[in-house]
């Protein structure tokens, strides 16, 4: 199976980064790809730039990955309750060259933050939204207090918390 993850942040010190490196490292029997979105500068999205330049390559480069890949693992960083800047003009862009942009492909959505709710805002946005471009989600789950729940050696210290991430990752083995 072939799995691409990445975390829908820009910071270089992404707490969702993490995330996402740790659930990809507890993926078995998978060639693993873990993208930086930083890797994939783009202009900011707008219908006027896009009849002047078309689709820009690292959007076309970016569609590339999500069609080579079995399995998507995103972990949502949330900014004032929704997607990040970064990660929303990357998902405009995707979307012009192909409305379903996530190809029918199987996906697990995690999200976390330093508060309580654990990127739940984002999370609702993308339950309801990357269904509509062609994402077939497995599950989801939103880690909260990251700093208390999350040790980049150990993992996650919560064994509840630790327990609902495994069952996730257990829903990849049938692919």
């Amino acid at each position: 199976m072939k799995a691409l993850a990445f975390a829908a942040s820009s910071s270089r010190n992404s707490i969702n980064k993490q995330l996402v490196s740790y659930a990809l490292s507890k993926l078995e029997h998978t060639e693993k790809t873990l993208l930086d979105l930083n890797d994939f500068p783009l202009p900011l999205y707008s219908i006027d730039l896009e009849k002047e330049i078309g689709i820009p390559e690292a959007a076309q480069d970016f569609a590339e990955q999500i069609d080579a890949a079995e399995l998507i693992v995103i972990s949502l960083a949330e900014h004032n309750g929704s997607y990040t800047a970064v990660f929303k003009n990357l998902f405009d862009w995707l979307s012009r060259n192909k409305t379903k942009c996530f190809d029918n492909k199987k996906m697990i959505l995690l999200s976390t933050s330093p508060g309580a709710r654990g990127g739940r805002g984002v999370m609702d946005a993308a339950l309801t939204r990357f269904p509509i471009h062609g994402a077939e989600i497995l599950g989801h789950l939103c880690l909260p207090n990251f700093k208390e729940n999350f040790d980049t050696e150990q993992g996650i210290l919560n064994t509840e918390l630790q327990s609902e991430f495994d069952a996730l990752l257990q829903l990849s083995k049938a692919l």
